[in-house]
């Protein structure tokens, strides 16, 4: 499999340049791109954690994909990390909300979960998807 990433989660926030912070000083993301509007709101962004990525923007921009997400609730997303408890700590000092500490999975992964200030979880855990490892 290719090392370039094929998904990427999109997520459109109220305050997405709070959300661009959460990411780069609370998750230890990597600013790929900002482009901001007129009025401060941010046109597209993208982020980066290892070889994957996320782009977002913000709510109440125009075109189609803004208008049909317009009432979009919460999602999730699963990032593979290294040392979930390293992680979870820079999360934590952040003052990230965190919804469940690092734990044991019965799969063998260690994992925590997180909620950014929108509602979104985020769960950073050391399992590796069996599709993706080979």
């Amino acid at each position: 499999m290719s090392s370039t990433p094929t998904m990427f989660p999109t997520f459109l926030y109220r305050d997405a340049k709070a959300a661009i912070r959460l990411l780069k000083e609370g998750f230890g993301f990597t600013e790929i791109a900002v482009y901001e509007g007129e009025g401060g709101l941010i046109e597209h962004a993208e982020l980066a954690y290892g070889n994957g990525a996320v782009m977002l923007g913000s709510k109440g921009r125009a075109g189609q994909f803004a208008q049909l997400m317009a009432d979009a609730g919460p999602t999730s997303v699963y990032i593979v990390v290294t040392d979930a408890d390293a992680h979870h700590k820079r999360a934590e000092e952040f003052g990230v909300e965190i919804l469940m500490p690092p734990t044991d999975q019965e799969h063998g992964s260690r994992d925590y979960m997180a909620r950014d200030h929108e509602g979104n979880v985020w769960c950073f855990g050391t399992y590796v998807p069996g599709a993706l490892a080979g």
